[in-house]
């Protein structure tokens, strides 16, 4: 599947991942929600189309008539740049995969479950969220089928609501960025597993940027000689993003 984009003049793609907001408290999540929403404020001018690649929110879950409460201000600023004309994708990540319709419905934001190719101008970029993918990791793997599955969605959807998001905040607290004692660390290429997988992609068809969330590392990466691996880290410590001008694709930190 692959996603055309027209640049129109002076205008540019972004793309940002694992804001985890609701991590690890209303206070500090409310603290980077608004440093989103100033970025975002700073970005309008100039862009096309935002990408947000997964793990916005530490923890989602849309029953039929129910939403997380909180995140106005980030719902109400994606309202207002979509009435701009700003297209606007988001995918799911490992912490809120249990995104169905309601984006799509109310903001008119579509949802991606898997990398998506997307070409702008003579680039071709793949994107996506980036759990799951690589070599290893098989538990993980086996748990994100479960929790891909409509029984187990059901399940879930039965609990009250106040049961339910009483159990996600405190599994969303045992978490790797709440508990910011469980340090990201580079341990060298041979080790970034998604790097790997970019890798044995490219084999089968060329792209010149993959930009990928997950990580929780901000990393630039050679995958093949015009093939770079971008990482966009997350912003409960850092606030890194990634901006395609249609030329060249470049990571940007926002308020250093």
């Amino acid at each position: 599947m692959a996603l055309q984009v027209t640049l129109p003049p002076g205008k540019k793609i972004y793309f940002a991942s694992d804001f985890h907001l609701g991590a690890p408290d209303a206070e500090l999540s409310l603290a980077r929600e608004k440093k989103i929403i100033r970025w975002l404020e700073s970005i309008q001018h100039d862009a096309h189309a935002i990408f947000f690649l997964g793990d916005i929110f530490d923890f989602w879950f849309e029953y039929r008539h129910t939403i997380p409460k909180g995140f106005i201000f980030f719902q109400g600023k994606l309202a207002e740049l979509r009435s701009y004309g700003i297209a606007i994708f988001f995918f799911t990540g490992n912490h809120d995969l249990w995104m169905f319709d309601y984006f799509p419905t109310h903001l008119g934001i579509p949802v991606y479950r898997e990398p998506l190719q997307v070409r702008v101008g003579n680039l071709t970029l793949l994107v996506g969220h980036g759990d799951g993918l690589g070599p290893g990791d098989r538990p993980y793997k086996l748990l994100k089928k479960i929790f891909a599955s409509r029984t187990c969605q059901k399940i879930f959807e039965w609990l009250h609501p106040n049961i339910g998001m009483a159990l996600a905040t405190r599994w969303s607290r045992q978490s790797r960025i709440a508990n910011m004692k469980r340090e990201e660390n580079f341990k060298g290429e041979e080790h970034e597993y998604l790097l790997t997988w970019c890798k044995e992609m490219e084999k089968t068809q060329h792209h010149h940027f993959y930009i990928f969330g997950h990580r929780h590392l901000v990393l630039r990466l050679a995958v093949a000689p015009s093939s770079i691996y971008l990482n966009l880290g997350e912003w409960v410590t850092s606030s890194h993003y990634a901006v395609c001008d249609g030329v060249d694709t470049q990571l940007i930190c926002f308020e250093p």
